[in-house]
């Protein structure tokens, strides 16, 4: 059975940091029919009612899954944004989190999505990291057990946050490497041209 990946995308989202995972996740699937296997991931981007949103800088997604009518999942996504205020702001956004991460495997945050997970109590008690210029809001906001720098993400099991951008390809290769493989992390890596360790402080 294919893993249903659900990326929760919101008004002022960062683009690569939903973009880099949904590439990452369909292509080790795409690998994997090319080896004449199923493929691993079913990726789905949702919206809270599932309206039309406009990344950061103005590009807009359309034809969008509405988040209220999935029931479960087995990796939740939570990209970050510039503007982190009025995502925490969005009543809607943070009670979809919080109904769909007790229904998922895995929830993982990309950047300042971290902030989100906190507010959700997804954080509590819990080592978490985001973009280096916000670990000190992060630490300071009082919804986070420790944070940490250094790292492109950090896996406590269920919930997973990496740092920022581009550090949220190398957090989907690690959950390509927990959910299939690390043969199939390194290959997407490869495809993707990128170097990627699953050490997550290289």
């Amino acid at each position: 059975m294919a893993t249903l990946a659900v990326i929760l995308l919101f008004d002022g989202f960062d683009l690569i940091d939903a973009g880099g995972p949904y590439e990452v996740l369909l292509t080790a699937s795409r690998l994997q029919e090319r080896d004449g296997d199923a493929p691993q991931f079913e990726v789905m981007l949702a919206t809270p009612g599932g309206g039309d949103v406009s990344a950061y800088g103005g590009m807009t997604l359309t034809r969008l899954a509405d988040s209220d009518m999935i029931e479960a999942c087995d990796i939740l996504l939570v990209p970050g944004t510039i503007d982190v205020a009025c995502a925490l702001g969005d009543t809607g956004l943070i009670a979809t989190i919080e109904r769909l991460a007790p229904e998922t495997d895995m929830t993982a945050s990309v950047c300042t999505g971290a902030f989100l997970l906190a507010r959700a109590h997804l954080l509590d008690g819990a080592r978490a990291t985001t973009h280096w210029e916000d670990l000190p809001d992060l630490a300071s906001c009082g919804e986070v057990g420790s944070v940490v720098g250094g790292v492109r993400w950090v896996d406590e099991g269920r919930v997973l946050t990496s740092g920022g951008l581009t550090s949220g390809i190398h957090l989907a290769l690690h959950l390509v490497a927990r959910v299939a493989s690390v043969d199939l992390a390194r290959r997407t890596a490869r495809q993707l041209d990128l170097d990627w360790s699953p050490d997550p402080a290289r």
